[in-house]
């Protein structure tokens, strides 16, 4: 199974597939490359999201969530509130103005290399979601 590459602006990361939610993961590999605005979340914590609307990927509960950690990649497959993305950089609980929700988690920030300081880079995503506004993203599935 692959690695997946994400660029927020000039910050990279690399993730790998969690195993533990197959049908998720198919779900994701037909939305990419996604190619969005992440923002900062409003009821979340600390976490950026990608907002998808009214998309439904089809997808029910799987390898679910609400506390993902820094750098675990999880997506809210719509219903009460819209589709949506999660990236934290921080501790959060997954929700929406109208409660709290529960997110497939799919896919983990991964360090290449042991001096790789991808929970640096993570917080300054969030400082930057924060006080500088959206940040232009990509995410990609790499050849192994």
């Amino acid at each position: 199974m692959g690695t997946l590459r994400i660029e927020v602006g000039d910050l990279h990361f690399t993730a790998r597939w969690e195993t533990d939610a197959p049908r998720t993961i198919e779900a994701i590999k037909r939305m990419l490359p996604i190619e969005s605005s992440l923002i900062h979340c409003r009821w979340t914590g600390e976490s950026t999201w990608i907002p998808f609307g009214d998309f439904r990927p089809g997808l029910d509960y799987e390898n679910h969530t609400s506390h993902p950690a820094p750098g675990q990649l999880a997506i809210y497959p719509g219903g009460i509130s819209e589709c949506e993305i999660f990236f934290p950089y921080g501790g959060c609980t997954t929700s929406s103005k109208v409660g709290q929700l529960a997110a497939n988690h799919f896919a983990s920030v991964i360090g290449i290399g042991s001096d790789d300081d991808w929970a640096g880079r993570l917080r300054e995503m969030g400082r930057r979601t924060l006080w500088e506004g959206a940040q232009p993203i990509r995410i990609f599935e790499l050849d192994d």
